[in-house]
């Protein structure tokens, strides 16, 4: 079995394990998806929900977000970690969105990546689930760890992973991956300790019981 091969049976079979894996974060609009993918960067989905649950009720519209103190906003989003720089960027995302979208989150690559903190995880993860549009594979903490301990990548940046990854998987099966290995990274293949005796990949995982 090559590593084409492999890397389509790993889908099959974590399909089989998740059938119902996708986006942790809540959210009720396209543009709360943009917020809260921003604000997951460094910090547990959970924590990101516990966040938005106050955040979206408050904040109801772009205009809310672009028209926002800084200061106050920093405290609200503080709890997500690197509350400054998120605060910066996510102000800075609506008044874009505001005044060169009107007031649409932007459903294409080239656009999105255009709005400040937006790199390619968070553009694939709005763009998959707010538009159906997939122009890549989102690589998060969980992929990046998984897909160098299945042998699918040896990249050392997420864009280097997402370059593999894409070269391995049909288009089609590119953003439900990102959901199906997220959730084996959760449940199974954990950072610290992964159990490899449970997992349903470990004879074709170069890396079982050698952790």
């Amino acid at each position: 079995m090559d590593t084409r091969q492999r890397a389509i049976e790993i889908i099959k079979r974590l399909r089989a394990v998740y059938p119902n894996a996708k986006i942790a974060l809540k959210f009720s609009n396209n543009w709360e998806l943009l917020v809260a993918t921003e604000l997951s960067a460094q910090c547990t989905d959970k924590k990101v929900n516990e966040v938005t649950g106050t955040l979206f009720n408050k904040y109801r519209t772009v205009a809310d977000y672009a028209h926002a103190g800084v200061a106050e906003f920093e405290q609200d989003i503080r709890p997500t970690g690197f509350f400054r720089n998120k605060t910066k960027n996510i102000i800075g995302a609506a008044q874009m969105v505001l005044t060169e979208f009107d007031g649409q989150v932007p459903r294409t690559m080239t656009e999105i990546l255009r709005l400040p903190g937006v790199a390619r995880k968070t553009a694939n993860i709005v763009l998959g689930n707010a538009y159906g549009v997939v122009d890549g594979i989102a690589v998060d903490t969980h992929v990046l760890r998984l897909s160098r301990r299945l042998g699918l990548s040896d990249g050392k940046t997420p864009e280097m992973v997402e370059r593999d990854l894409m070269a391995l998987w049909p288009k089609d099966d590119w953003f439900g991956a990102t959901y199906l290995v997220i959730e084996h990274g959760r449940a199974i293949c954990t950072a610290k300790k992964p159990q490899c005796g449970s997992c349903v990949l470990n004879d074709i995982c170069p890396s079982a019981f050698k952790v």
